[in-house]
């Protein structure tokens, strides 16, 4: 769960960003940019990243604020579950990341369990939608939705890509160390759950 603070930053930044986009008078504008850089501030105060750092992060964000989409593929095999090891941290994850634009969620998830795995699927089912600050991940400035897919493989073999430098099927209760900015435990407990009880209605939130 988000810490009140980063609650407070992300709804001073969504209202600045919103501001940005809609106001036209000067003296309107000019104070919803000193809004946007007291939303880095709180930030910065509660990480290790320089306020000036956190602000021009904040700055590439355009337009009305909505959440962000990351979609993870969750692909059995012999009741072993399909994890992906990050460069980035060294830990492993769900393959998955950031929906891209003049993509389905679907053809999202099968891109990226393909990029990462090298294992081709089709998506049969989503099986949850949840908000990122609901569930135990590192605390994180963009308010994000994650979309978790049920895939079948259907071809390809396991290879390395530019972001993971590993790719093996784990059972529940042997799992390896977590990059859990990404997925955590309790999410892929939830995956198996959705595995071993297919009709299970899709949750969220």
């Amino acid at each position: 769960m988000s810490s009140q603070w980063l609650r407070w930053a992300k709804r001073l930044n969504a209202i600045a960003q919103a501001g940005l986009t809609y106001s036209e008078g000067p003296y309107d504008l000019e104070r919803y940019h000193q809004l946007r850089d007291i939303a880095g501030e709180i930030i910065a105060g509660h990480s290790n990243l320089p306020p000036a750092q956190i602000v021009d992060i904040l700055r590439r964000e355009a337009g009305y604020p909505t959440p962000k989409v990351d979609v993870r593929g969750a692909v059995f095999r012999n009741n072993q579950i399909l994890l992906v090891r990050e460069r980035s941290d060294g830990r492993w994850t769900l393959p998955g990341g950031w929906a891209d634009v003049n993509e389905t969620p679907a053809e999202c998830v099968v891109k990226e369990v393909r990029e990462e795995s090298g294992y081709h699927t089709r998506a049969v089912k989503l099986l949850a939608v949840w908000d990122k600050s609901q569930h135990s991940h590192p605390e994180h400035f963009f308010h994000t939705y994650k979309l978790f897919f049920r895939c079948e493989i259907t071809g390809g073999a396991p290879a390395e890509s530019l972001e993971t430098d590993g790719v093996d099927f784990f059972n529940e209760d042997n799992l390896p160390p977590l990059s859990t900015d990404r997925t955590t435990p309790e999410q892929i407990r939830r995956m198996f759950v959705h595995y071993r009880n297919p009709d299970l209605a899709t949750e969220f939130d």
